[in-house]
């Protein structure tokens, strides 16, 4: 009687996981792990270190690169002009990013009316944030984290486009991340070795016991 009854209490056992696990599986993978990573996305990540980079912004309407001459904003720099030469300071989770001119610490920051100012304290407001996005076209787009939608755009003339006047297929919000003349990386410093099947098989022999050779 005794193993009829710790025989139906197995088979109940069984039954009641054969019934909840599927639930419990499909519970885990219906998790929506975007808001976590849209969350965190906003959070000053001080764990991790603080990346820096020197960068010309080529802008693709005007052909000349991004200037931050202080208050004022333009995309009429010549490849190597001191006030082309921008900081982009990256130091949260995702990809959002400051960006400062190097010469005159200003950073390039958007109002609440979507015109591209330089302020020399990013902390003001989020309007001096922005969240880099890679294009298919192999182009880079810089989007307002504060008013979403609003990206860095500028006219052939190099003048500011206003955030609500732009989006992200236009050409004006395109742009081309490039090195300063001088600082760009040495490849030279990069070497290649080719391993052939031959040489993989005397590598082996050498390094195999004198027994076995």
């Amino acid at each position: 009687m005794q193993s009829m009854l710790s025989s139906a209490v197995v088979l109940c056992f069984q039954v009641m996981l054969l019934f909840y696990g599927p639930l419990q599986v499909l519970a885990v993978e219906n998790v929506n792990f975007g808001v976590h990573v849209e969350n965190q996305t906003g959070v000053r990540d001080g764990l991790s270190r603080k990346q820096h980079r020197v960068y010309q912004l080529y802008s693709r309407t005007s052909g000349k690169h991004v200037q931050v001459l202080g208050k004022k904003i333009t995309a009429m720099g010549e490849d190597g002009d001191k006030y082309a030469q921008l900081v982009v300071e990256a130091d949260t989770f995702g990809s959002q990013v400051r960006i400062r001119g190097k010469e005159t610490n200003y950073y390039l920051c958007m109002n609440h009316k979507g015109k591209l100012v330089g302020k020399e304290d990013s902390s003001v407001n989020g309007g001096c944030i922005f969240i880099e996005i890679m294009l298919e076209n192999n182009y880079t787009a810089w989007m307002s984290a504060r008013y979403m939608g609003w990206y860095i755009g500028f006219t052939k003339r190099g003048r500011p486009r206003r955030g609500p006047n732009t989006l992200s297929n236009q050409r004006d919000v395109h742009f081309m991340k490039r090195f300063p003349p001088g600082e760009q990386p040495d490849l030279q410093l990069c070497s290649f070795t080719t391993v052939s099947k031959r040489s993989k098989r005397v590598q082996q022999n050498s390094t195999s016991p004198p027994h076995l050779q």
